[in-house]
């Protein structure tokens, strides 16, 4: 059913306007949950899910929560289908740099270490928990908006960061 689009409706410019203003954090919130290779398509399909379903908008949230919400329902059916994608924070090149500019031969072993262990205690967390964490400690959203994207009460993602943060803290500084 190809129904031309009129350049009048309100929901198409609205949505024009949420890519223009909140392409490039989309772009990086997609990047960091999926890597480089795959934000783009999923970036795509992000607009093409919010134009799909822009009737069923009904302004309960920001328009940007409610995209972002798209955005990672997107990235949890991609991530389900190939897992061995999951968590491509930062490259090595990133921590090599860090390491090599530390004169301290035994401070950059501590510092490895550290990086290593909180690492595996990030993908020893359980998925909902790792999910809520990145949301307020990575994208820097306030814990309403992670609530209204993860559509849970915003109770659940204070007592999910708490344990979360509690986890790691044993399973780094153990």
């Amino acid at each position: 059913m190809n129904t031309p689009v009129n350049p009048t409706d309100t929901t198409i410019l609205n949505l024009e306007v949420l890519a223009k203003q909140h392409g490039r954090r989309l772009y990086h919130f997609l990047r960091k949950h999926v890597g480089n290779h795959d934000a783009e398509d999923l970036m795509q399909s992000t607009y093409v899910e919010a134009l799909r379903c822009a009737d069923h908008f009904q302004g309960e949230s920001k328009p940007e929560t409610w995209l972002f919400g798209i955005a990672m329902n997107l990235v949890r059916h991609h991530l389900a289908r190939s897992p061995e994608k999951r968590y491509e924070f930062v490259d090595e090149g990133v921590q090599e740099e860090h390491l090599i500019s530390t004169v301290d031969p035994a401070q950059n072993v501590e510092e490895w270490q550290l990086v290593n262990r909180t690492v595996h205690a990030l993908e020893q967390l359980p998925d909902d928990m790792r999910e809520t964490l990145l949301l307020v400690v990575e994208e820097e959203l306030p814990y309403e908006q992670a609530a209204a994207q993860l559509q849970i009460p915003i109770g659940t993602v204070r007592s999910r960061i708490s344990r979360a943060r509690t986890q790691l803290k044993q399973a780094v500084y153990a």
